[in-house]
């Protein structure tokens, strides 16, 4: 007997939108999260307004929790031009803190089962998936692997990226202070890059990428921000006129860049787990509601029998998967290679600053036309 025609394991932005959709089509579906909510994530909280349309036809759409409006887009490094342009499409800001919980209620009204727990393997049998976690087992048609960035799982399952070292730190707080509602600012510095932008309740959210090499050489992020980061005067005139309201800062490492599958063992990975894009493009968030939409609207027409055996279903995700994100994906890959050398990064963005046309082309190419139900 199953317990569900899909389990999903995570509850994040893919996750959740994933049961929601699912659910509202009339599937089953067993959401399975480790972490209560609402808590907070290391995360750059701007999303792209290429979701919107999808998340209103699902009746999610986020403007009842008040997210700034986000039209603006500068960048800088310590030795820089000021750089900046209109976002071609504009996003908006949400805490995860927020966003995550208000999705965890619509998947819950939409019918979608909620469990909190530890999954700690899944087996695919006879085509029926079991998922194991510290409680209890579980069997679905279909599983979706939308666990986040890096898990137990992973290991569990063999997954090639989880064997590589990852020398990637993130950080992560609120602050309260002066800065424009309507501003992405993207500011580098020696072995690293800074996303600062609003989120409700005018929250500043400033969130990093940083090479560990360079981090351990000093005693504690405080340090390290003041001897690394204030080296951007930009950065160095935010953070030193906002007041931080977390009681620490938010960090995890071993963030991993490299190709993922976005099938394995049969189970459909979307979101972070699928393939991580650099934060200095700024549209993970997006890309996981994207590949959310996706993967549900697939597995919708395999359970109604419209897609006919498991390996279209799977060959036909792979193809669109493909299709919307490796580009993405590799032009992420570049720009954070090219941006880590300094004096190329400088030499770059003083000529984008005399040819400022280029700068929206380059976000283009990092962000995708807007999506809706299909």
């Amino acid at each position: 007997m199953l317990d569900a025609d899909v389990i999903i394991i995570g509850g994040g932005l893919a996750g959740l939108v994933s049961a929601i959709h699912l659910s509202q089509a009339g599937k089953a579906v067993m959401v399975i999260e480790k972490e209560s909510y609402p808590h907070h994530k290391v995360c750059g909280e701007y999303i792209s307004n290429e979701v919107l349309p999808y998340l209103n036809a699902l009746g999610a759409h986020p403007a009842i929790l008040l997210p700034t409006t986000l039209t603006k887009f500068e960048m800088s490094t310590p030795k820089s031009a000021l750089i900046g342009c209109d976002l071609p499409l504009g996003g908006f800001g949400i805490s995860r803190f927020t966003f995550d919980h208000f999705l965890l209620e619509k998947a819950k009204l939409a019918g979608a089962v909620i469990i909190q727990d530890t999954v700690l393997d899944v087996v695919f049998n006879n085509e029926i998936f079991t998922v194991s976690t510290k409680d209890k087992n579980y069997r679905s048609r279909i599983a979706i692997g939308a666990y986040g960035k890096r898990s137990t799982l992973d290991v569990k399952l063999d997954r090639k990226f989880i064997k590589e070292k990852s020398d990637w730190l993130a950080v992560k707080a609120h602050y309260k202070g002066n800065f424009p509602n309507d501003l992405v600012a993207l500011h580098h510095f020696k072995g690293g890059y800074c996303g600062v932008s609003k989120v409700e309740h005018n929250l500043i959210n400033i969130c990093y990428l940083v090479n560990y090499a360079s981090f351990k050489k000093h005693k504690n992020i405080k340090e390290h921000q003041e001897k690394v980061l204030y080296q951007n005067p930009h950065l160095k005139a935010i953070l030193e006129n906002t007041a931080m309201q977390f009681d620490t800062p938010l960090s995890i490492s071993q963030i991993s860049f490299e190709q993922k599958e976005c099938i394995k063992n049969h189970i459909l990975m979307v979101g972070d787990t699928a393939g991580l894009i650099h934060p200095l493009c700024g549209n993970g968030m997006g890309m996981a509601i994207h590949a959310a939409q996706i993967a549900s609207t697939l597995i919708i027409k395999f359970l109604n029998g419209s897609i006919t055996s498991r390996q279209k279903l799977e060959s036909e995700y792979i193809a669109q998967w493909k299709f919307n994100f490796n580009s993405r994906l590799k032009t992420g890959k570049l720009l954070s290679a090219l941006l880590k050398k300094e004096r190329l990064s400088d030499f770059l963005i003083n000529y984008i600053a005399k040819f400022p046309m280029l700068l929206p082309q380059i976000i283009k190419r990092t962000h995708g036309k807007p999506i809706t139900l299909s």
